[in-house]
Formats: C-alpha cells, sequence, structure tokens
C-alpha cells in the first residue's frame, strides 16, 4: 500500500470517496490489516479497556500510547496513523506540546484530542507547530463521569447546535480531521456537510467521510452487551482478513453502517 497522508484524506473527502478505520495496538494486528487496505490506524486510548481491562480510557499514560503507537508503526508503515493523547495530558499548552511531541517522534502522522471550546487555544499552539490534530466531540470517553455514562449525544436542539458550533469552532482553530461519537446520524450529516475537513464516525450514521470501529467490536469478541452502532464481521466471512476487507467494501459503499446500527 502506498504511504497515505493528509492529503490523501482530504482528496477523498472532496470526491466523496468514504474510507475505513479501526484501532489497533500491537504490530501484528496492525500488520495485518494494512495488508489488507485498512488506510487508517487509531492508537486509541481504548487500550485501557480493551487492551488492559480498565472500565474506562481514564488510567491511560502517555507512555501507554508511545509504546502501542511504535508497535503498530512497525507493523504498518505506510498507514495514516493517528494517537490518542490521553486524559489530563493536554490541559496546559507546555503539557500539551511536550507530550505530542513524544508521540508524534514515536511514530503518530496525527494526534486525536477530545473536547470542544475549551482546547481552542491548544488546537491553534499545536497547528502552529505544523502538528496534525484530530478533534472528538459528541460523547467523549474522557470525560464519561462528567456526562453520566455512555449516551447518545445532541439529540434535542440545543444540544445538537452546541456540537455543531463546536465543530466549526474546531475546524477554525486548525483540526485537520473530526471524530464524530454517538451522535444522531442527521446530525452528523449537518457536521459532514458544513465542514471542509475529512469527518470519521463511530456512532454517527453513515453520512460521514469515514468509519471507525474498535477492533475488538468489529471481530465480535467485545465481552458483554453488544454496542448498537458495531458489527461483528467475522461471523460471517471465516477469517480475520476477510472480514477486514468485507467492513472495507461496505464502508466504501456505505452499506455499513445501516439504519440498525445507527441513532
Amino acid at each position: 500500500m502506498e504511504s497515505i497522508n493528509i492529503s490523501t484524506l482530504q482528496n477523498w473527502k472532496n470526491k466523496k470517496n468514504k474510507f475505513a478505520a479501526i484501532t489497533a495496538y500491537d504490530f501484528s494486528f496492525a500488520k495485518l490489516f494494512s495488508n489488507q487496505g485498512i488506510p487508517i490506524i487509531l492508537v486509541g486510548d481504548s487500550l485501557g479497556m480493551t487492551f488492559q481491562g480498565h472500565d474506562s480510557t481514564i488510567p491511560v499514560t502517555v507512555q501507554n500510547i508511545e509504546y502501542h503507537t511504535k508497535a503498530v508503526r512497525k507493523g504498518a508503515p505506510n498507514v495514516f496513523l493517528i494517537s490518542d493523547l490521553p486524559f489530563m495530558s493536554y490541559c496546559q499548552i507546555n503539557q500539551a506540546l511536550k507530550n505530542t511531541s513524544k508521540i508524534i517522534q514515536s511514530g503518530a502522522n496525527m494526534i486525536k484530542i477530545e473536547g470542544g471550546k475549551n482546547l481552542i487555544h491548544i488546537i491553534r499552539e499545536l497547528s502552529s507547530h505544523s502538528i496534525l490534530v484530530c478533534g472528538h466531540i459528541g460523547l467523549t470517553p474522557q470525560h464519561i463521569d462528567y456526562l453520566s455514562g455512555y449516551k447518545i449525544q445532541g439529540r434535542n436542539e440545543k444540544d445538537a447546535n452546541k456540537i455543531i458550533e463546536e465543530a466549526l469552532l474546531l475546524e477554525d482553530a486548525g483540526i485537520k480531521m473530526l471524530v464524530l461519537e454517538c451522535i444522531p446520524a442527521k446530525l452528523s450529516k449537518i457536521i459532514t456537510e458544513k465542514l471542509s475537513i475529512p469527518v470519521i464516525g463511530i456512532g454517527a450514521g453513515n453520512y460521514t467521510d469515514g468509519q471507525i470501529l474498535v477492533m475488538q467490536d468489529l471481530l465480535g469478541i467485545t465481552e458483554g452487551k453488544k454496542l448498537k452502532f458495531t458489527k461483528n464481521f467475522l461471523s460471517q466471512n471465516g477469517s480475520i482478513q476477510n472480514a477486514i476487507k468485507t467492513y472495507i467494501y461496505e464502508v466504501k459503499k456505505g452499506i455499513f453502517p445501516n439504519e440498525k446500527n445507527s441513532f
């Protein structure tokens, strides 16, 4: 696979070519996903739950993200690699710069941070240093206690307008990509159309430019209640390789997510 960069993704947005992304945390899965044609991998702080066994993403450290970013980059040298800045690791500008530099030096092309208006000054500073930033609004797992659990965001007009406003503010501040998590599909459609940058959804319907799933959800190996917006691609495809190929195909064709997987 040829190296994917931010210009590639922006070109796909402009041409309305949908694309698939997935989380990964180690060399072996990163290599497998890359070999099947996955263009974007996220080293998410979801590793706190899927890899470390915590009940939230809060305990994940910058050192954890560095470690997993290095492993994933070795397995997938040509993918566009995004890594999360963990909880409370980007509250101050100097702190954000220091932690971002560690993660970028570990192999990430872009860092992702969760939040809205409160991050404008951080995003502007990171962008001024030529650091690619991905925003993340809607359901933000790092704020799960403040949100009182994993709930759909933006269901009423006031909350929806706030999310739209924050998306526009984040783009103006300099983000080059945005993740929308667990919001109504119609709301994600409005935001995707208003923004000029690529928008990736998870639990946000199929109007976004791209989709992302946690690898354990895609492979059907997550314990507990199945999340509405996920799909087990492994059960009907016989191998992980075929599951990934099917996932990529269904995202590109707009088959996944369907109405059953949307809010």
